[in-house]
């Protein structure tokens, strides 16, 4: 069979281009998965105990956007979900996200009062502040209470999940965290929450479900990859033909690139699954450990995924590590200037070739919530219509 299009990776980016350059032109689109799943990291599946867990972290999805809902509800049904969460401090939990209810938690009513009319005025108008807004306020009590954040929590356990010391991290990575300017408890404080109700991999599926997409997994592409660097092409061979259309790479961009100007660093994960006889092992969905030694979350699946499975229970608990290619999987770009910096000459490579478009998190080495991930797709996917549609015209 011949394709009009190839598309390497079935995680948010590869399936929503391949859908739509579907729908839109009535292309027909060969979609490669390295693993033997599609979904990427967004795969859940039922364990032996009969709860939903999902193998590569948890996920729900959310957003302060209307048409990003829209958009799913197109492929699936999904329920709306407040996920709650705590953190362990000094061997005590508490109440996540920071908010004023952690503050009366932590400090007692009295003080915690008093800091909380100080956050207020500091900040008024304002519904959520960094650490480091915190931190270089005026007031003694406020910068106090930044300090204690970054010693008992923002140290800790950046310095573990990133492997570097927090000094050395970008700073928009520390800030995507921010304080509760309300009594909000949910563990993410935006307009829509949901998680589906069959599970993510039902949605991948409905996504990829056209006569036009065909998907083979299993299949590492990278070999199937030929640079033309004379024409400023890519070329692809598959089943004997070489096809030089439109090319859509969801892959680590360096790896594509043989890693020609040094490897781009990314943390990893190891997580292990436990179940257990009982109804629950703990009162939340998530709960983070930053002091605690190797690991930094514990996620309860049942109710994570809002699932009513009595007498048994699965958890799981996150060990980050380094990234070691055909090793573990790539999880989080480690953002810094030097790696950006480093990512900026694989993109430059990349922008020069005519049939090559290259996204998603490892492709644009950037970390995407799913609403954002699903922007970006529609944006490529819309640059490559427009590529094909000018070829068409020739």
């Amino acid at each position: 069979m011949n394709y009009d299009v190839i598309v390497v990776g079935t995680g948010f980016s590869g399936s929503v281009i391949a859908r739509k350059l579907a729908d839109n032109l009535n292309k027909r689109i060969l979609v490669l998965e390295k693993r033997n799943h599609i979904a990427g990291n967004m795969y859940d599946e039922i364990n032996e105990k009969g709860i939903r867990i999902q193998l590569y972290g948890p996920h729900t999805f959310i957003t302060d956007h209307k048409w990003a809902v829209d958009f799913i509800k197109e492929y699936a049904i999904w329920e709306p979900y407040d996920v709650t969460a705590k953190v362990e401090i000094d061997n005590e939990l508490y109440t996540l996200p920071f908010n004023y209810q952690f503050i009366r938690e932590y400090y007692g009513i009295e003080y915690g009062e008093q800091l909380i009319s100080k956050l207020e005025s500091a900040f008024e108008g304002q519904e959520r502040v960094s650490i480091f807004e915190i931190l270089d306020n005026q007031d003694s009590d406020i910068v106090n209470f930044g300090v204690m954040l970054c010693q008992k929590d923002y140290f800790p356990y950046s310095s573990k999940q990133w492997g570097i010391p927090m000094e050395e991290m970008d700073r928009s990575v520390i800030s995507r965290v921010k304080f509760a300017l309300s009594e909000d408890n949910r563990y993410i404080q935006q307009k829509y929450q949901y998680i589906p109700t069959n599970g993510f991999i039902e949605f991948f599926e409905n996504i990829l479900n056209s006569e036009k997409i065909t998907v083979k997994k299993n299949v590492d592409a990278l070999p199937c990859i030929e640079f033309d660097e004379k024409n400023g092409k890519v070329l692809f061979n598959w089943e004997g033909e070489k096809y030089d259309c439109p090319i859509i790479f969801t892959g680590p961009i360096d790896e594509l690139f043989t890693c020609r100007f040094g490897s781009l660093p990314y943390r990893s994960l190891d997580i292990k699954f436990e179940s257990y006889d009982k109804d629950s092992y703990q009162d939340v969905p998530f709960v983070s450990y930053p002091q605690t030694e190797g690991y930094t979350r514990i996620v309860e699946y049942k109710k994570l995924t809002n699932q009513n499975v009595e007498g048994v229970t699965s958890i799981s608990i996150e060990y980050p590590e380094q990234y070691v290619p055909n090793v573990n999987l790539p999880y989080y770009p480690i953002i810094n200037e030097a790696n950006l910096k480093l990512y900026e000459k694989y993109r430059k490579l990349a922008d020069g070739i005519s049939n090559l478009f290259v996204c998603g998190r490892l492709g644009d080495y950037k970390y995407y919530n799913m609403d954002a991930a699903i922007e970006r797709a529609l944006s490529v996917e819309n640059e490559i219509e427009n590529y094909i549609k000018l070829l068409d015209k020739k």
